[in-house]
């Protein structure tokens, strides 16, 4: 390892090809060199980038880092604040006045009473994409109508809407939108939630989001609440399912593994959740001087925390890069850590066993339709990463 200060001067905008699965080159060398870079910010503004694990687990864990939008010093302009009821870029005590009424509502216990509704909503995914196959856009037919079909119930979205509200948030977070539309989608489901909020303070039904409106929160943070619990719950769960299906095809042995054990199955989940790390990145901002890695971090710089390489750092994975389902994965960053710990970690969780559990059991000859290489990845622009199409066959 070099003792020289490695400097990022960029953030990759793509991966090596034939690499769907590993962060990119650049981020890869960072980590080699040491667990904390100098970086530049789009914007210019000097930062830092953190590679390594262990520095990446205690910035989260570190109330001297904010997550707070407004903080963010990354661009020649002052960032407005998060708006009410956004806390995953809000600090205490904002933050935990919108996270506490919810921690009870996705509780490991509450999560897995579900998993009979989950299996009920896979299995008719899955008699759907029998009876259209041999062949399937596991995307369309799978990945995505799963945890939509989930988290909207859990919030009371009537089930007419769903389509459009799908729609609406993979336009604003797929990465490849213009800003006009990407306003324009984000602004439509805002004014959405909002009809929505109402509907529920006027007649509350069996539901996370009429159960919330028996509180202090206000229509505004309510919506707020809204758009954060249905766009993490639907774009993180849905690009795991597809490219976690991609991964396992493309490493047939540790398939191979899975199959002749389904017993595997929460290991090969939290070992997909490492290995691919759909949530990249995020920033932190210092409130003082703070000494990270033997680093003097500036009071007002923000750092990149790059997850995807925290979770492929040699230092805490042995043979980081390849996909081993039998790996103890457990501690992994995939979602987060410290107070902004991601709220739906558990039902995620729950998702994807039996998510993966019924289609490998469902489709024993699954395979890919088209060459690897020609599997459309999402940019790495998108907040996301993940396919935005995975067609697959089998036999009949």
């Amino acid at each position: 390892m070099s003792e020289s200060l490695h400097t990022v001067t960029t953030l990759p905008a793509e991966r090596r090809p034939g690499c769907p699965f590993d962060p990119p080159a650049e981020l890869i060398e960072a980590r080699e060199h040491g667990p904390i870079s100098r970086f530049t910010h789009p914007g210019g503004k000097p930062g830092w980038m953190i590679t390594g694990y262990d520095l990446v687990r205690s910035v989260l864990a570190d109330s001297r880092f904010s997550a707070r939008k407004d903080l963010l010093n990354v661009v020649d302009f002052e960032l407005p604040p998060a708006p009410p009821g956004e806390f995953l870029l809000m600090d205490e005590p904002q933050h935990g006045r919108y996270r506490k009424p919810l921690v009870g509502k996705f509780t490991a216990r509450r999560m897995r009473l579900l998993t009979e509704r989950v299996e009920q909503i896979t299995a008719d995914c899955l008699d759907a994409m029998e009876q259209a196959g041999p062949t399937a856009d596991l995307v369309t037919a799978f990945a995505k109508p799963i945890p939509t079909i989930i988290i909207c119930e859990l919030l009371g979205v009537p089930y007419e809407d769903r389509d459009s509200f799908q729609e609406q948030i993979d336009t604003f977070m797929g990465g490849e939108t213009n800003d006009e539309d990407l306003i324009a989608a984000y602004t439509a489901t805002q004014e959405y939630l909002a009809r929505l909020v109402a509907a529920k303070r006027a007649k509350p039904t069996d539901d996370v989001l009429s159960e919330l409106t028996d509180s202090d929160l206000t229509d505004e943070e309510l919506k707020g609440i809204s758009l954060i619990l249905l766009a993490a719950g639907f774009d993180t769960t849905a690009n795991m399912l597809s490219l976690g299906t991609f991964a396992l095809l493309r490493n047939p042995e540790q398939l191979a593994a899975l199959r002749a054990d389904p017993t595997l199955v929460d290991q090969a989940v939290e070992e997909l959740l490492r290995y691919l790390t759909v949530a990249k990145s995020f920033m932190r901002t210092a409130l003082e001087d703070v000494e990270v890695g033997g680093q003097l971090i500036e009071a007002g710089t923000t750092v990149v925390l790059s997850y995807n390489t925290a979770n492929r750092d040699p230092e805490r994975y042995p043979d980081p890069h390849a996909l081993d389902l039998g790996r103890e994965a457990g501690g992994h960053l995939a979602f987060g850590h410290g107070i902004h710990l991601c709220l739906g970690a558990q039902l995620a969780r729950v998702e994807m066993r039996v998510a993966f559990t019924a289609l490998l059991s469902r489709f024993p000859t699954l395979r890919l339709a088209v060459p690897a290489e020609e599997v459309a990845l999402r940019p790495e622009a998108a907040d996301i990463y993940g396919v935005k199409s995975l067609p697959v066959t089998w036999d009949a």
